[in-house]
């Protein structure tokens, strides 16, 4: 049993290696609350992850509610004002974009945002970020 769990830790590590390379490209704007009712989970406040880390998305990632769950690594590439540092976060998908057609590719709170940059900065902002899905989530729970 722990050679079966051993190798299927490696094998989602290869993955989501894999996948840092093989990401898109894609914009985030910040979005805030309310937050409930979502598209995913509806009102079941335990749906969003304690980090604060959850993202609506655009129907190009929603795939008719399938992306609900899923995970991306998100990694700023530029923005205005230069917001971007060196360091990636993990999101979770909790909901569809409110607007029609979305702002962005995934819309993000404010504590998903660099803990240097002020609310005023981000709200109005659309930056450009690398992410990538990750197949395993079992490395970030």
């Amino acid at each position: 049993m722990q050679s079966f769990l051993t190798t299927l830790l490696l094998l989602c590590s290869c993955f989501d290696i894999l996948g840092g390379a093989l990401g898109d490209v894609g914009t985030a704007r910040y979005y805030g609350p309310p937050y409930l009712p979502t598209k995913c989970y509806g009102d079941d406040q335990d749906q969003f992850p304690s980090d604060g880390h959850f993202a609506a998305v655009s129907n190009g990632i929603w795939d008719n509610g399938a992306a609900c769950g899923r995970r991306y690594r998100m990694r700023c590439i530029s923005g205005p004002q230069r917001p971007c540092r060196n360091r990636s976060i993990v999101v979770e998908v909790v909901d569809f974009c409110r607007y029609n057609p979305c702002r962005a590719t995934m819309a993000l709170p404010f504590k998903a945002f660099e803990p240097s940059q002020s609310q005023d900065m981000v709200s109005g902002s659309t930056l450009n970020m690398h992410s990538n899905r990750l197949m395993c989530n079992i490395f970030y729970l």
